[in-house]
């Protein structure tokens, strides 16, 4: 299997909604939602992923709150994308 005929690319990305954590002190929780469009095998398919993500910010602004949350999900799409774009060792012919 060839890595070049698949994609996975990052088409877009918000915060869908953010807000204090029930019982821990200074972290944010909230959803991002990420647009992924992806080429595997000649198909191409575009869909959304909603993220949970977190951040221990305490007392910032609402920008600041928002650029941490953002930079949690990144973190987890270049997890993501490291999974699915590693290549498979191929089986001895």
């Amino acid at each position: 299997m060839s890595s070049s005929g698949a994609s996975f690319e990052v088409k877009g990305c918000e915060v869908r909604y953010y807000g204090p954590h029930k019982t821990i002190a200074g972290r944010v929780t909230g959803v991002v939602r990420v647009i992924i469009e992806e080429r595997f095998m000649g198909n191409l398919s575009r869909y959304h992923l909603d993220l949970k993500v977190k951040a221990d910010v305490g007392s910032v602004s609402a920008n600041q709150v928002r650029t941490a949350l953002l930079a949690h999900a990144a973190h987890q799409l270049n997890r993501l994308k490291s999974r699915h774009t590693d290549k498979l060792p191929l089986a001895a012919e």
